[in-house]
């Protein structure tokens, strides 16, 4: 594949879903969590296109570029925009997802093995917390939509335990302002209604492409972020890499750690030219 970098869209059922594409070689499929953009991929993006990758960056529905006109989110909705990505773009791919986009692209290794070549799980959400019935209440409630937006931006630094990126401020002034848009804080209320991982946690038994698993040591969506990690690994017969001063995005916290690690794994799953 050779392309460049600009917005695209693939049509789906209820509106349409924002990617772009840049770089020649093997396709590698990113995708983020909830309440974030493609651009959670700014820093480790370049670095594949530069070591001979392609690399499509996505938008959940509801977020960034994607429309806010869906019904129906979380990991299942997910993983039919990923799948369908990949199919618009052609061949096999590796699928990189951060949190509930790593549940989905668990649900796509598994539903279609023959268009995965690989996994890279970053702060992988492949099945539900432990949580009181009151936690869970309690932040679907901090997430309503009058006051998602106040809510998400006290919560994000939160997720950035640790060392966060030089440009955090301003990345999430980019977040906040893509949330005030008219429609988004609803979708993103609704994606964290919606989102259930049990369909995730399901599919691992049957996943058979290679994987690794990147958690940040003190990522706080998690109780024992080592334990999390090493049971994902375990399940998925995955490498496990462990990102020392990173919480829930050890790929914008630790590029100097979390993007050789992929570039590794990348080197054992395909081939560039």
């Amino acid at each position: 594949m050779t392309t460049s970098s600009s917005t695209r869209y693939i049509v789906r059922p209820e509106g349409r879903i924002a990617y772009d594409v840049q770089g020649t070689g093997p396709l590698v499929v990113l995708v983020p969590g909830m309440g974030d953009l493609r651009a959670a991929y700014r820093y480790l993006a370049p670095e594949l296109v530069a070591a001979g990758y392609t690399v499509a960056t996505t938008d959940l529905r509801g977020h960034g570029d994607s429309d806010s006109t869906f019904s129906s989110y979380g990991d299942s909705a997910t993983a039919g925009d990923i799948e369908a990505l990949i199919v618009e773009l052609g061949g096999k791919a590796v699928i990189g997802g951060n949190s509930l986009a790593a549940g989905a692209a668990v649900i796509v290794a598994a539903a279609h093995p023959e268009k995965v070549s690989g996994l890279v799980l970053l702060g992988p959400f492949v099945r539900n917390p432990q949580a009181s019935a009151f936690q869970i209440w309690l932040f679907r409630a901090m997430m309503a939509p009058l006051w998602v937006t106040t809510m998400w931006k006290a919560y994000m630094p939160t997720l950035y335990k640790g060392t966060k990126p030089a440009d955090f401020e301003q990345y999430r002034d980019t977040v906040i302002a893509s949330l005030k848009r008219p429609g988004y804080g609803k979708a993103f209320s609704l994606t964290t209604n919606q989102t259930d991982h049990d369909p995730a946690e399901a599919s691992l038994a049957h996943v058979s492409a290679p994987a690794i698993v990147i958690m940040g040591e003190t990522d706080p969506d998690f109780k024992d972020p080592v334990g999390e990690a090493t049971w994902i690994g375990a399940k998925l017969k995955a490498e496990v890499v462990m990102v020392p001063d990173a919480g829930h995005y050890p790929q914008s916290q630790r590029p100097d750690i979390t993007t050789p690690a992929v570039l590794g794994f990348l080197a054992t799953v395909t081939a560039v030219a």
